[in-house]
């Protein structure tokens, strides 16, 4: 997202200055994904709102009115670019929602468990055996913890960086 919403301010830099009000909607619009996504209020929600002033953007680039071939041109890649910030605005929005099946992480749990406890009644009760099950049962249990980190990228323990998209807002308007 973050190399779209650059590559579009330079286009529209490059068509002319009539493109200052798209541009100035663009900065807008990231500076509300950054809230959105990754401020400090929203970081306990994993659902994100839908993307909406998109459209915004993308009227403006189609009301430009191209002098000539090289305008028409640029004006043809900036609809293409904000075409793509959108599919990857509304991925971003698709993704946010957890989609986590509870009735089978409970039923991995209880067979996981079910399979540790029968390993620890068969086995002999010595310090190596207890170890290798603890060792184990760490690591299924880490592994259970990433793949439910995973399902929320935009908050967590393991999340998406906001520093591309941030460093993208810098190069705004230069």
């Amino acid at each position: 997202m973050a190399a779209r919403v650059v590559v579009l301010d330079r286009v529209l830099a490059h068509y002319g200055p009539e493109t200052k009000e798209a541009r100035a909607l663009l900065r807008g619009s990231v500076v509300r994904i950054l809230d959105q996504a990754w401020s400090k209020r929203h970081a306990g929600t994993s659902q994100l709102e839908a993307p909406s002033g998109g459209e915004g953007l993308l009227d403006k680039v189609q009301e430009l009115t191209p002098k000539d071939d090289k305008q028409r041109l640029l004006q043809a890649q900036a609809t293409s670019v904000v075409l793509g910030l959108g599919e990857t605005r509304w991925l971003q929005y698709a993704q946010g929602a957890v989609s986590l099946s509870m009735p089978l992480l409970i039923v991995l749990v209880f067979w996981l468990t079910t399979i540790f406890v029968s390993f620890g009644l068969f086995a002999p009760a010595n310090a190596t055996v207890l170890t290798s099950l603890l060792v184990s049962a760490l690591s299924v249990s880490a592994a259970i913890l990433l793949i439910l980190e995973l399902y929320s990228p935009y908050s967590g323990l393991i999340r998406v960086s906001s520093a591309p998209l941030r460093g993208a807002l810098t190069q705004l308007g230069n």
